[in-house]
């Protein structure tokens, strides 16, 4: 006699185990962006934590380019679990991020959201209307530039017909 066969309970934990690995999957971040990170925002950075390795992200405020590298100033987002910004309002402080190479200010323009690992390098200083500010700025390994967010309208026809 044969043990009694339950393919019905199986392929519903099959099925249940692949939904959580693509939801899994989602959530994650991208190969460049995965790491571990020194827990450092940059509003809180000070000189005793040059040297320490940081995911940091947020919205561009300038890029500018110069004949050997490209520096970005910033504004400064909590990421999420996939290391892009959240976006909204919310603002960590400032930073610059500066990569060798060219890195075109029309397509990194103003208000792209952008994630960068690397090592914090030093302070630099920067105006900001009639303030000068202190900006940490990083050593950039990872230059990642996140797709447009799309805002779209959803219109909801209550109707009950068509015509």
């Amino acid at each position: 006699m044969h043990p009694p066969r339950h393919p019905i309970p199986f392929r519903r934990a099959a099925t249940a185990a692949a939904a959580l690995l693509i939801l899994a999957g989602c959530a994650s971040a991208p190969k460049p962006l995965r790491g571990e990170w020194a827990a450092l925002q940059p509003q809180a950075a000070g000189d005793t934590d040059l040297g320490a390795s940081v995911r940091w992200g947020g919205r561009v405020v300038e890029v500018r380019p110069d004949p050997e590298s490209t520096c970005f100033d910033l504004i400064a987002q909590p990421l999420g679990s996939n290391g892009a910004p959240a976006g909204g309002d919310v603002s960590l402080g400032r930073f610059r991020a500066c990569r060798a190479g060219f890195y075109d200010p029309a397509l990194f323009a103003p208000n792209r959201e952008m994630t960068f690992t690397g090592r914090l390098a030093a302070f630099d200083t920067a105006r900001i209307g009639e303030r000068e500010v202190r900006l940490p700025r990083l050593d950039a390994e990872v230059v990642f530039l996140w797709p447009e967010r799309r805002e779209v309208d959803v219109i909801i026809d209550r109707r009950p017909f068509w015509w």
